[in-house]
């Protein structure tokens, strides 16, 4: 099921049955035309719900099973990814209802190749940036329409991601499982700017705060700032 709560009291405003048998995603809240709509991606279906009442607006097949990554959404779309036995990268056009699957409301902007196990896409301005499964493979796609700016390109040297990037400074930061951290600049072509290395295990996603960047380790918790 998926619940809401009242944030001040604790006392459930609505609760809402799922036809799903598990589900790591975290759910998205984004405005449609007036009505706040929470998306939720999960195995079976991706599905959008009324932020007030709990009813379902829409829902979209085409998500492999396990997933795990959360949406993001820009460009009047909502982007749902998963990589676990399959590849699925879905940008769902906004503003429709009912049962999405199968329609130009999806169909327009599909990806099925080299996308993220466990971590969640970034959008960055114009740009989607998307892990290939749990791989130190990266792939970059104009957000609008789809178009590929480069696809399946390597970090050498890098073992695992599970944490998801982040974006500042017309910079993007893709931090692996070994504590490397792989620099590329924001742009159409692959640009690897520099790869720093802290001697822990990272799987959790760093935050950028200000001019700083937060990342925990296994032992630690980082603070990286110009000095």
């Amino acid at each position: 099921f998926i619940i809401a709560l009242d944030k001040e009291t604790g006392k459930t405003i609505w609760k809402t049955d799922r036809d799903e048998k598990t589900s790591w995603s975290t759910p998205i809240a984004v405005e449609v035309n007036g009505t706040l709509q929470v998306i939720v991606n999960a195995s079976k279906r991706v599905r959008s719900y009324d932020a007030k009442t709990g009813k379902l607006i829409w829902e979209c097949k085409g998500q492999t099973i396990n997933a795990i990554p959360s949406p993001v959404s820009g460009f009047g779309k909502v982007f749902c990814t998963s990589g676990y036995r399959g590849s699925a990268l879905q940008a769902i056009e906004l503003g429709h209802t009912g049962d999405l699957s199968g329609t130009v409301a999806v169909s327009n902007w599909e990806a099925k190749r080299a996308t993220p196990y466990t971590p969640s896409p970034l959008l960055y301005g114009d740009k989607l940036y998307v892990c290939a499964a749990n791989s130190a493979v990266i792939s970059c796609y104009h957000a609008e329409t789809g178009a590929p700016n480069f696809v399946r390109q390597r970090f050498e040297g890098m073992k695992e991601i599970f944490a998801s990037p982040v974006g500042a400074g017309d910079r993007v930061y893709f931090v692996g499982r070994d504590g490397k951290t792989a620099v590329i600049k924001r742009s159409e072509e692959f640009e690897l700017l520099a790869v720093n290395t802290l001697d822990d295990e990272i799987d959790a996603s760093p935050a950028v705060v200000g001019d700083e960047l937060f990342l925990k380790g296994k032992t630690h918790l980082y603070c990286i700032a110009e000095q």
